[in-house]
């Protein structure tokens, strides 16, 4: 599920949740992503280059928390929407934490 429909829901819900446009608004983008590429020296003796992927959500409630998915056709997008998600658990549970994720593609 993609972070539009996922906001669009919540939209849907606005007036339910009590939540005011500025609440609303700041869900509406991550706090920071970014994208590497790093080495790994495998037990084959070759080093092979990985893509990672991490977005920090919404730390609003408290520091960022989640964990790591490793798949081999995971993207930014997949990792943002996965972030968004875990802050809106933390929320839901009322958890002193913000949402992130991380990610990295494991190509064979």
């Amino acid at each position: 599920m993609h972070i539009i429909i996922l906001l669009q829901r919540l939209e849907d819900l606005y007036d339910y949740l009590d939540l005011t446009r500025e609440e609303l608004d700041l869900l509406d983008m991550p706090r920071r992503s970014f994208t590497v590429h790093f080495p790994v020296h495998m037990d084959s003796g070759k080093t092979r280059m990985f893509v990672g992927h991490r977005v920090q959500y919404n730390d609003a409630r408290g520091p960022a928390k989640g964990g790591i998915r490793f798949h081999p056709r995971l993207t930014l997008d997949d990792v943002r929407d996965l972030a968004f998600l875990m802050s809106l658990k933390c929320a839901v549970v009322n958890i002193p934490f913000g949402g992130s994720k991380g990610g990295v593609v494991m190509k064979k």
